[in-house]
């Protein structure tokens, strides 16, 4: 759809749930600290963004990986507090309201594992790069590059000689 496929609109949909849900932990802890009732719904509905968000993010993934784990843990259990907070009409217990809010902590901190792990796939094994893309960027990056008019690496302090390699038939140039 729009010339995306499933990888493309997981990689456009995972990065805003992250964020919305990061706000949502953000908004709840203040509103416990503040007692303030307009902090706990700004909580409340960037919990249900992020939510709704997230799980798409999860679909757009399914689709595109279908083998792969990615996280789906950590938006049920933001879902789980949502539903909890939702069937409890925010009618709860103090204690109560303290465990969700460890549970979205928790599930903070495992959404942010879940973007270190993601970040390895992506820049360590090149995940959701074709292979022909890939092939051609690492020949691409072998020949060199040329320099435009101004534009120069910095040379080792120690050697005084250029820090990459030039395609060849480049002419002597200074740095």
């Amino acid at each position: 759809m729009f010339g995306y496929d499933a990888a493309r609109w997981h990689a456009l949909l995972n990065d805003l749930p992250a964020a919305l849900l990061l706000v949502a932990v953000l908004f709840d802890i203040a509103a416990a600290a503040t007692k303030r009732e307009s902090l706990m719904w700004a909580a409340i509905w960037t919990l249900w963004a992020g939510v709704i968000g997230g799980w798409a993010a999860v679909v757009a993934g399914k689709l595109a990986s279908r083998g792969i784990d990615h996280g789906a843990a950590i938006h049920e259990l933001f879902t789980v507090v949502l539903g909890w907070r939702l069937i409890r009409r925010f009618q709860m217990p103090a204690q109560e309201l303290a465990f969700t809010r460890v549970l979205s902590v928790v599930g903070l901190l495992g959404l942010v594992w879940t973007g270190v792990l993601g970040g390895r796939l992506m820049f360590q094994h090149a995940a959701g790069i074709p292979s022909r893309t890939l092939q051609v960027e690492l020949e691409n990056r072998e020949e060199g590059h040329d320099h435009q008019s101004g534009e120069e690496h910095p040379a080792p302090a120690d050697t005084g000689k250029a820090t990459h390699p030039h395609p060849p038939g480049t002419p002597p140039h200074s740095h």
